[in-house]
Parts: C-alpha cells; structure tokens; sequence
C-alpha cells in the first residue's frame, strides 16, 4: 500500500490532539504536537505514542524519561498548529508550569498525565513509545479538539 492511500484510510479515524512537553537534555522546554497517543493498559496506567524519527522532540523523548501528555481542548487549534511547526520557540508566549518532577504542564488543557517512559519498540520510521502515568488532572468542563480527514474537526460536527 502506499503512503498516500494509508494516509486516506487512517484519516477516517477521528483522533485527539495532545502536545508532548518534555526538558532537552540541557533543561529546555520541548514540546511536538502529537496524534497518535493511545491508552494501553489499566494496570498498571499505560500510554503509548509513536514518534516520527526525523522530529526533533524524538531525540529528545530518547534523552529523558519525564514527559508530559497535554490533552489538547477544542479551543486550542492554534496551540496545536504552532507545536507542530516548524516554530524555533514554540514555548515564547505560551502559558506553562512545571510539576513538583519539572514536567511541564500547558496552560487549558482539557487534561493532562505525567508519565515516566518504561518502553520503546522500533516501528517503521516511528518509535512507539509507552509510558507509565504517574498522576495527572482534568478539566472539569470542556470538549476536546480533534483530528480528521486531515484536518481539525468540531466535535459536534462529525
């Protein structure tokens, strides 16, 4: 199958925005916009997400163990369009705090989970990498900023 054919068929798939916060390996803020997240496992929690080896928070994810999962709400498209980017300093004017880790959490999220890695498995030109959450909160009200057909989609719209 080709790409371009996977692409079309897998777009049919509605999926959730998150961003991906992490620190580099000198204590930076890094972050990527980041689609295929999924839960795993209910015991232990676990999470998965695949990274495509030629983006920059790649590299970043295999330096660090700590990282942040930001569900992304309906709102925040253009949070989303900016950390997917090609932006030099996604973090310049965006609201964050870290965790009591140093995990940087984004300001109105729909929800967020703090991970630690526990795993990678080579896949394709991805690495799958899956993770234990180790706390997180949620907002009490909101709707969640999706994905599809290529393009950002209302909830309430599908």
């Amino acid at each position: 199958m080709d790409a371009y054919d996977y692409r079309q068929l897998c777009g049919r798939f509605a999926t959730g925005i998150t961003i991906i916060t992490a620190r580099d390996a000198s204590g930076q803020p890094a972050g990527m916009t980041v689609n295929s997240f999924a839960s795993v496992s209910l015991v232990p929690p676990l999470i998965s997400m695949a990274i495509d080896h030629s983006a920059s928070m790649h590299d970043v994810l295999l330096a660090t163990t700590a990282f942040t999962v930001n569900i992304l709400e309906s709102h925040q498209e253009a949070l989303s369009r900016r950390f997917a980017g090609g932006h030099t300093d996604r973090f310049e004017g965006v609201g964050f705090v870290p965790d009591a880790a140093g995990r940087i959490v984004l300001d109105g999220c729909l929800a967020h989970l703090q991970c630690e890695r526990v795993s990678m498995v080579e896949a394709g030109d991805h690495t799958l990498f899956i993770a234990r959450v180790l706390d997180g909160a949620a907002a009490e009200h909101g709707r969640p900023l999706l994905y599809y057909r290529g393009g950002y989609a209302d909830p309430e719209s599908l």
